[in-house]
């Protein structure tokens, strides 16, 4: 476990302490909460406006899109008239495929972030056979741009951030690493290189994706190469294209909480296809949530054959509904039907046996056919049935493993009731792993919160669930109003551990996008949310369109000014087609590729 070696402890990763303008990031100063405006950049009065709304929301810092050189100077524009307002909040200039638009930038905002798979290379989607001198070649190609940059950086005291996206790797990098978390990390580290070569420390890194799963294991694979290569650099956390409502919520909480877990993120965003300042509630109650398990110890655990850069499920005997192969399942009350696989009764028919509490896979609930009595540790040790019983303990009774059969037919549920859960649930699976025990097992967990319930349940769940542990989950809530089963079914979808409704993956707008980003996508939510079995992608423009359309079945990419492409996968069906026909248009590509069903 390179980059964290013991969960008995909530610990923050190491990084340098980095100036953007008056804000220091990283060290042990608290998590930096950031948005981005999605107002066009030549337009200073309305660029203007929402970033003193964001600061009066209280984001941290503000990123601006500066696409060309025009936009990387009117920056000099918008930053005047905020100082005249009073308003010093640093601004990022965020930048793809122009370096000269960076070197303007940097004279004027506090920050830069330059994207390494657009800075220098372009990305065509073309194979190409690169031998270790062409490779190299590349790489001189990309210092003669990138170390004047950081010189101008230098001289102006300008913080930088070298941000990986999962959609937007460069073909040489893809052809060597693949679009793998492997290949975001060398894609950031080359650039990191030059950083440390020139002696240059101001600099922020991250891996951004749509999947929580790459997001995740590609950022914890990045703090164990920089520290492999004597690196502390602060690490940005979000996951991108995430969408909207509480899907986007979830997804967020998942990929962002699975790392502030393990003690990794120094500042976040959270993406949302909403107005900007809708992310940064959403930001806080994250951080939040883990800022209160600093002072959590619990017991520390053996090393296991896990490894927590790649999703690889755990193996656990196979009962038909739970177990094995089978998508993890979801807890629930009766009342929680429509969303719950197997539900929970605190009483039944006296004939079945003394146990007050049972569980019932919901398509044998009406016959009684098929019923498991629910019990503790204890009550399990006196009676040893010989049905499949359900068994649950917590973390306190985690050693009464040891006692248990390694055939025994029963399934654990596990208790989590610490504010770290994550640890908590991390001890559990690792004591079962050194214990050679292949039980399935479900998490459970009880909210008595009622407010933000999506997010802290993402919080505690997710992270298990993106590293393959959980073979079901029991969300439970004290207010009668929630759907808990509903949440808990999104959660399994956001850790792309199981799919139960069309999957739309998002952008949140920004200066780049040429339409209403926001309508479009209920819109098209509203005509395709019926396609449970697809992912579909909804992009303002093509810097990370094209590449995140390599994780959806179908992609709807603004190509213009009132103008959109439509994709299959990463290949182009229809080109500048007009926003007012696009929808259709999509809905008929779908149906010529056969993955279309009537609503």
């Amino acid at each position: 476990m390179n980059y964290c070696e013991d969960y008995s402890k909530y610990k923050r990763y190491p990084t340098l302490e980095v100036k953007v303008g008056s804000l220091v990031i990283g060290g042990e100063q608290p998590i930096v909460v950031q948005s981005m405006v999605n107002t066009s950049t030549m337009d200073t009065d309305k660029t203007v406006a929402q970033v003193k709304e964001l600061v009066e929301a209280g984001c941290e810092l503000v990123r601006i899109t500066a696409p060309g050189k025009k936009e990387a100077e009117n920056l000099a524009n918008i930053k005047q008239t905020l100082k005249e307002l009073g308003i010093t909040v640093p601004l990022v200039a965020d930048i793809h495929f122009a370096p000269k638009a960076a070197d303007i930038a940097a004279e004027i905002v506090e920050k830069v972030r330059i994207n390494p798979g657009n800075y220098v290379d372009k990305k065509v989607f073309k194979s190409h056979d690169y031998t270790d001198e062409s490779y190299a070649e590349e790489l001189k190609r990309i210092e003669a741009t990138f170390i004047p940059f950081l010189e101008l950086c230098r001289k102006h005291g300008t913080a930088i951030r070298v941000g990986s996206n999962h959609g937007s790797l460069s073909d040489r990098i893809v052809n060597r690493y693949g679009n793998t978390p492997e290949g975001m990390v060398e894609a950031a580290m080359e650039f990191l290189r030059i950083c440390k070569q020139q002696n240059f420390a101001n600099v922020v890194v991250s891996m951004k994706a749509s999947n929580t799963q790459v997001m995740t294991h590609s950022t914890r694979l990045l703090a164990a190469k920089m520290k492999e290569e004597k690196m502390q650099f602060p690490i940005h956390l979000g996951v991108t294209e995430a969408g909207n409502g509480e899907d986007a919520r979830i997804k967020s909480a998942i990929g962002i909480g699975a790392l502030l877990a393990d003690g990794i993120g120094d500042t976040i965003r959270v993406s949302l296809t909403e107005h900007p300042k809708a992310e940064l509630p959403v930001a806080r109650t994250i951080i939040e949530h883990f800022s209160l398990a600093n002072t959590v110890n619990l017991p520390a655990v053996s090393d296991v054959d896990y490894s927590p850069y790649q999703y690889q499920k755990r193996k656990s005997t196979d009962y038909k509904f739970i177990g094995g192969n089978t998508k993890p399942i979801v807890v629930g009350r009766v009342n929680e039907h429509l969303h719950a696989d197997v539900i929970f009764q605190e009483s039944m028919p006296e004939h079945i046996d003394k146990q007050k509490s049972y569980l019932v896979p919901w398509e044998n609930y009406s016959s009684k056919e098929q019923v498991f009595p629910l019990m503790s540790m204890d009550e399990y040790f006196i009676h040893r049935p010989n049905s499949k019983a359900w068994v649950q303990l917590e973390i306190s009774q985690i050693d009464l493993l040891e006692q248990i059969d390694s055939n025994a037919e029963i399934t654990f549920v596990f208790n989590a009731t610490s504010l770290h859960a994550v640890a908590e649930i991390r001890t559990f699976f690792f004591k079962l792993a050194n214990l050679n025990l292949n039980q399935p097992t479900v998490i459970r967990r009880h909210f008595k919160i009622g407010k933000n319930l999506e997010i802290h349940a993402a919080c505690d769940f997710g992270p298990s669930l993106v590293d393959g542990y959980g073979d079901g989950i029991w969300l439970e809530t004290e207010h009668s109003t929630t759907n808990a089963a509903s949440i808990a079914l999104n959660i399994l979808q956001g850790a792309r551990v199981r799919m139960s409704k069309t999957e739309f993956i998002s952008c949140p707008s920004c200066g780049r996008t040429l339409f209403d980003l926001e309508t479009t996508t209920d819109k098209i939510k509203s005509r395709l949310s019926h396609l449970k079995s697809l992912k579909i992608g909804v992009m303002g423009c093509i810097v990370n369109g094209p590449g995140e359309m390599a994780d959806a079945d179908y992609g709807y990419v603004g190509a213009g000014k009132g103008m959109v492409s439509l994709y299959k996968g990463q290949d182009v069906i229809r080109r500048n087609i007009p926003s007012e026909e696009a929808v259709d248009e999509l809905i008929a590509i779908i149906k010529e590729h056969g993955d279309w069903v009537e609503p």
